[in-house]
């Protein structure tokens, strides 16, 4: 892929985190002007993904890691969900009568590609699946988007004052949703819901980063590993491993 926007964060290991995953997506999704059609297709594929995370068995304050890019140049959407499991995922034909076991043959159906490749600190793995999204549109130099898809080098207004973002990082409300919490380059650093719209523009440090959290769940940072997997439509999967599909 040609280098792309993207933006990640992290859910905690528990249900609730799949619709929570797919309100952040469709908010993300949105600001890019990505179409209907894709969006429910992209809905459909990170539930599974984020659904077979949480049931990993792991410690218990280990998290989920999300990340959402595209690259315009390739008209791709990618969909990444990380965590700490030493399983590897496996796809499965199951029986009529089987209730489970369908989720990865969904992902299948619906994706370009995907595949899943070992993290680069060596803990845990990343599932990961690539949309067609040829709609992409191009990004307007002001507008409106949510918090979550802010980048680091983008400016934001805050009182009528455009400030430059110097990192973002994403944390648990106390409400239990998902807060981004901005350094600025003037004046205190801003707490906000993930999907409070905010008027931004880019800057002449804006770079595709998002935001400054690793899509995994050891809060260890790294995307660049030396091995994938792919795995295109339609293909046959010859790998072997522990982590059964849900």
């Amino acid at each position: 892929m040609a280098t792309p926007h993207h933006v990640t964060f992290r859910l905690p290991r528990r249900r609730s985190s799949v619709p929570r995953a797919r309100a952040l997506l469709g908010a993300v999704l949105g600001e890019w002007g990505v179409g209907q059609d894709v969006l429910e297709t992209a809905e459909l594929v990170l539930s599974e993904l984020v659904t077979n995370a949480v049931r990993v068995r792991v410690p218990s304050d280990r998290q989920v890691g999300v990340r959402i890019a595209h690259s315009r140049a390739d008209g791709l959407l990618r969909l990444e969900v990380s965590d700490a499991g030493n399983g590897w995922p496996r796809l499965r034909r199951p029986d009529v009568d089987e209730t489970g076991g369908r989720g990865l043959l969904l992902v299948e159906s619906l994706a370009h590609r995907w595949g899943v490749r070992r993290r680069a600190c060596g803990i845990g793995k990343t599932v990961w699946a690539e949309l067609k999204a040829p709609d992409l549109v191009a990004v307007p130099v002001e507008r409106e988007i949510a918090a979550v898809t802010v980048q680091t080098g983008q400016q934001v207004r805050f009182w009528g004052r455009w400030k430059t973002v110097r990192s973002v990082r994403g944390e648990r409300s106390p409400l239990g949703g998902l807060a981004m919490v901005l350094e600025l380059d003037d004046g205190p650093a801003m707490r906000v819901d993930a999907a409070e719209p905010l008027i931004v523009k880019d800057g002449e440090e804006a770079v595709a980063v998002g935001v400054e959290k690793p899509a995994d769940g050891s809060g260890q940072s790294g995307y660049e590993v030396p091995r994938e997997h792919a795995q295109p439509r339609g293909g046959n999967d010859d790998r072997s491993g522990e982590q059964a599909d849900g």
